[in-house]
């Protein structure tokens, strides 16, 4: 007889545990988690289907990882379709991951694949997300129902990341900017799900701030009304994407990956249940012209606005637009700010497992 009392279930798999089981796999299938194929596995079936049922495909690298208490970083989809042209978008997915491995944590990239989340990409799956470029739908949190129920593609951003990678079990996730309230948002109630998600989530995001053509004052506003912790990394002032310098000082201030992972752990601790914000200025030798990229930004608004561009894809817009009047050096800046970003989250989640694994002793 099958039991479905919860308690009854989490003693089975407690039980097969302690009987050489593995828990923490266990505990994935049990929430619609499944390890995706290994090469191996996919090479013997065309289809290959590494999750069904609307589950979660979690690679089997991230799945070991995972299960051995190492660090892994979570890393967001939309940047490679929507944030940069075809071929930077693929050398830095590739890059940003070898930034990753390289300070000792193992990359998990998260996608939407013909209907199915997964938790980790091979290069194949990021070639294909790259050439694809905008035609991929951008994911968020309510996206998700529909891209899964069609068997669509999906690049997810920072809200649909964010949940995916708490399903997975990853706590610390890096991508180039936050969304936020954009401007005028007071009165277009144009408001990212980055903000409620980060309220609701517990995953620790290492940015670059929020991205310098929102309204970041109310940004921060609004995430200290859904209990948010915001630091900034090394500064007392918070980060606005392309720039060191929002004009507007941070909550808190952190130094060093250790007193980062410290705040995890506490707010694990705390089951406070909801994620933090953590703003890494863009390295200064980086940094585009403040001056310049703020006249690009205005006049990018300018025509978004007669343009009629609207919803998610403003930010794209506004980006392009961006680039394209600062010659390119807003695009340098970004694929800068983004390696920095999986620098301290890759030094942050090894800190982080450090003292998981010093509390398990």
């Amino acid at each position: 007889m099958t039991s479905n009392s919860p308690w009854e279930q989490r003693i089975a798999l407690l039980a097969r545990h302690l009987s050489g089981g593995n828990l923490h796999r266990d505990q994935n299938q049990a929430q619609g988690l499944q390890a995706a194929p290994t090469a191996g596995q996919a090479r013997g079936s065309a289809a290959a289907p590494a999750a069904t049922g609307g589950g979660v495909a979690v690679s089997a690298e991230v799945a070991a990882a995972l299960a051995a208490g190492r660090p892994v970083v979570a890393l967001e989809s939309t940047i490679i379709s929507h944030g940069m042209p075809y071929p930077q978008n693929l050398e830095t997915a590739k890059q940003v991951e070898g930034v990753v491995r390289a300070h000792g944590a193992v990359p998990a990239t998260i996608a939407v694949l013909g209907g199915v989340p997964h938790v980790g990409l091979t290069p194949s799956q990021l070639e294909r997300l790259a050439g694809a470029g905008t035609s991929v739908r951008k994911v968020s949190r309510r996206d998700l129902p529909l891209v899964c129920a069609l068997g669509l593609d999906g690049a997810t951003t920072v809200s649909a990341t964010m949940l995916l990678a708490a399903r997975a079990g990853i706590a610390v996730f890096v991508t180039g900017g936050i969304g936020g309230v954009h401007r005028g948002g007071e009165a277009s109630m144009d408001i990212s799900a980055d903000l409620t998600e980060l309220g609701r989530t517990p995953v620790a995001v290492i940015c670059a701030g929020a991205k310098s053509v929102l309204d970041i004052p109310r940004t921060l506003e609004f995430l200290e009304t859904q209990g948010v912790c915001v630091a900034a990394y090394g500064a007392d002032e918070f980060p606005a994407f392309f720039t060191r310098h929002s004009g507007c000082r941070a909550p808190a201030r952190v130094d060093t990956p250790q007193q980062a992972a410290a705040m995890i752990a506490a707010s694990q601790r705390l089951q406070l249940g909801g994620g933090m914000v953590l703003g890494v200025p863009i390295p200064e030798q980086h940094a585009a012209a403040g001056a310049a990229v703020e006249a690009a930004i205005s006049q990018a608004l300018q025509e978004a606005e007669q343009q009629g561009v609207k919803g998610n894809e403003v930010t794209p817009f506004l980006l392009q637009r961006i680039r394209e009047l600062t010659g390119g050096k807003s695009l340098e800046s970004n694929i800068a700010l983004v390696k920095h970003n999986a620098a301290v989250g890759a030094q942050v989640s090894a800190a982080l497992a450090a003292r998981q694994g010093q509390a398990a002793l």
